[in-house]
């Protein structure tokens, strides 16, 4: 929406980092089976433009899990609004915490499946 843009006109980075930040967070959640934080967020990059208007779909995938944390990438991809045109807008990786009812850290526990790449 255009509340959402920079000075030129064009969709604001930092909204797109965030609707990043919500998918990644969504699979951080359901691979984790709980709540998770993200905790940094690293390796960004913007080699698209998107305009007011343009859909946006976030794709996300686990590269790493550790102890307590998971690493995920994300790519957000505009499609134009009114066509079938699709750019690759931005990209980066999340790191995220998972956290028991306690408020700290906690083990990971992942279900292998949920990490396996989903077949056509």
């Amino acid at each position: 929406m255009p509340a959402d843009t920079n000075p030129y006109g064009g969709v604001f980075g930092g909204w797109l980092m965030a609707q990043m930040a919500l998918g990644a967070g969504s699979l951080a959640s359901r691979v984790g089976q709980g709540k998770a934080v993200v905790v940094s967020a690293t390796d960004f990059a913007f080699p698209g433009a998107m305009a007011v208007g343009d859909e946006l779909s976030v794709y996300c995938d686990v590269l790493a899990t550790g102890t307590t944390s998971l690493t995920i990438a994300a790519e957000a991809i505009a499609r134009e609004r009114n066509g079938e045109a699709t750019t690759l807008v931005a990209k980066g990786t999340f790191k995220f915490v998972l956290i028991g009812d306690d408020g700290r850290p906690r083990a990971v526990g992942v279900d292998p499946t949920l990490l396996l790449p989903k077949e056509n």
